[in-house]
Order: C-alpha cells, then sequence, then structure tokens
C-alpha cells in the first residue's frame, strides 16, 4: 500500500469531501493511506512541501499563483473547492435582493491571518459589479476568532466569514448572513491541491489514485442526507453545535463547491485577473501555468473502467 502525506492550511467544514473518503475507506480501496495534518500557521504547508515531509499541499489557488514565475515551483493538479466558500455578515439585517454597494462607506473585517482570499475576492466582485472598492474601509490581517470577538463587541459594520463562523453567529443571534458567494461569485478553485513541480511525475500514480477516491467522496457528501453526515461532522468539530454545523453543511451541499474535482480553466483566469488587480502577482498567470490536467483526465478515465 502507498502513502501520501497532505499538509492543509486549515480544518474546515469545505474540506469534508476528503475527511469523507478516509473515513469511507475509499483511499484504502485504492491502496492508498492518505495522512493530513493542518498547520499553524499555514504557511507550513511550503515548509513541508520544501523538506519532502508532505507530497501534497491544500490550499488557496492564489498561493500556486503568487508563486509562478519563481523558484518555488508549485504545481496543481486537483481541486476541493469549486465555489467559495465564504459569506459576509452584517450587523443589521439584509432585506431585498443584496447590493455591493451597500458596502460604500461602511467597514469591513476582513481576517488574514490565514491569507488575503477573503479581501481579495470581496474586493474583486464589488470592482465586477461596478463598485468602488476602495470608498471601503477594510481591517485586513487578523484573525477570525479575533474579528468575531470584535466585531461582536460593535466593531465594524459587516465581516467576511467561512460558512460555519457565519452559521454560528447568525445561530447565536450577533450577525446576519447578508450574502452567500457560492450564491452570487460563480464559480472559482477555492481549495486546491498542489505539489512540487519536480515531484510531479514521482507522485503521479498516487495523486491519480487519490483524486478518484477524493471524487467518489465529493460525488456522497454532496448527495447524502446530513443527518448521514453528523456522526463524522461530530467527530471532526466536537466543540462545534451539531446543528450549527449541520445547517453549515445543508448551505454547502445546495451550492456548487462539491461539484468536480476537475479545476475550470476561465474560473481559475478571472481568479487571477482579480489577484493582478490587487498587485497580489506580477503579471496573472494563465490556467495553463498553474493546472496539470492530467491527473483529473486518468482519475476519470479509471472511473469510467
Amino acid at each position: 500500500m502507498s502513502h501520501l502525506a497532505i499538509s492543509a492550511t486549515a480544518h474546515g467544514l469545505n474540506y469534508l469531501p476528503e475527511y469523507y473518503a478516509d473515513h469511507a475507506g475509499l483511499f484504502a480501496d485504492r491502496d492508498l493511506t492518505v495522512h493530513a495534518k493542518a498547520c499553524d500557521p499555514w504557511t507550513g504547508v511550503l515548509d513541508d512541501l520544501a523538506d519532502g515531509s508532505a507530497d501534497v499541499a491544500l490550499g488557496g489557488l492564489w498561493v500556486p499563483g503568487m508563486y509562478h514565475g519563481t523558484p518555488r515551483e508549485l504545481t496543481v493538479f486537483a481541486q476541493l473547492n469549486h465555489q467559495f466558500p465564504k459569506a459576509l455578515v452584517t450587523r443589521t439585517e439584509q432585506f431585498g435582493e443584496f447590493e455591493w454597494s451597500s458596502l460604500t462607506g461602511t467597514t469591513v473585517l476582513a481576517p488574514g491571518i490565514g491569507g488575503s482570499a477573503p479581501y481579495a475576492i470581496t474586493a474583486g466582485m464589488m470592482r465586477e459589479a461596478g463598485v468602488d472598492s476602495s470608498r471601503t474601509t477594510f481591517l485586513r490581517d487578523l484573525s477570525t476568532p479575533m474579528f468575531v470577538e470584535l466585531f461582536e463587541a460593535g466593531l465594524g459594520d459587516a465581516i467576511i466569514l467561512d460558512i460555519t463562523t457565519a452559521q454560528s453567529m447568525h445561530d447565536r443571534g450577533t450577525g446576519h448572513i447578508a450574502v452567500e458567494y457560492a450564491e452570487v461569485g460563480g464559480l472559482g478553485p477555492n481549495s486546491v491541491y498542489y505539489c512540487r513541480t519536480d515531484r510531479f511525475d514521482e507522485l503521479s500514480e498516487r495523486l491519480v489514485a487519490f483524486t478518484s477516491a477524493l471524487s467518489d467522496g465529493m460525488a456522497a457528501v454532496r448527495q447524502a442526507p446530513v443527518s448521514e453526515l453528523e456522526p463524522l461532522l461530530a467527530e471532526h468539530w466536537p466543540s462545534m453545535p451539531l446543528a450549527t454545523l449541520s445547517a453549515s453543511c445543508a448551505r454547502i451541499q445546495a451550492s456548487r463547491t462539491w461539484d468536480t474535482v476537475r479545476i475550470d480553466g476561465p474560473a481559475t483566469d478571472r481568479w487571477m485577473r482579480i489577484l493582478a488587480e490587487e498587485g497580489m502577482v506580477r503579471q496573472a498567470p494563465a490556467f495553463a501555468d498553474l493546472v496539470d490536467t492530467r491527473i483529473v483526465d486518468a482519475a476519470e478515465l479509471v472511473a469510467v473502467g
């Protein structure tokens, strides 16, 4: 049996298909053992790739995008999230269709200790809607728990959160989910798997087995009644109320977040364009510069066979 070590930037509900695949024995069915850990700080995924303690990293596509053209060569081969599973939580309840222009003149908390993606995608969607994001004050670079505590103490008008934290605030009555990014943001490779380019060929057979199992796990999680997933939810997030986890899972199931392991080319190009507009990349890399589709191609052939 072969082995694959994964270092992830977080341990979140949006990663559930991977946890399910392991729990259901889908990796073992393909003669593969998978060991996954979440790094704190998240940049440890890069250290783990560099020293070989991890074969694969799981995190935002923006990281390989920013490193494109540098000595740190990374190759993306599959995705875990087909959309951005984020939400904008406001202090007051929103009525009617949400408009990005409602953020003009407000202060928005954008947790950034795990990276700049929450801010960048929000500002990008505002620009796409014709709204000048510079007229909104974004407070950045602090952790989600710290910003949630400060928001609940009165700081800011809105906060960008993962679905689980947003649902938790909704359940506590300390915030209102004004809009889910999956509902208004279209497609986007939010969380992807990547490896060192110089190890791609060496790892390919294991990556195909992993991606095939992940695809099956994704389909199962997308279609399963939430009640059947609750034991796994409770196992991974024992300190979170099960009702909150279940409601959050249902929200993600209703989106296209867990649709496919295949990364969308136009969605990738759009995400890189947004990063370029923010100055986070020197030049927007093309889809083909970042993603090697051979792993997903081979995994799909295995499924058909």
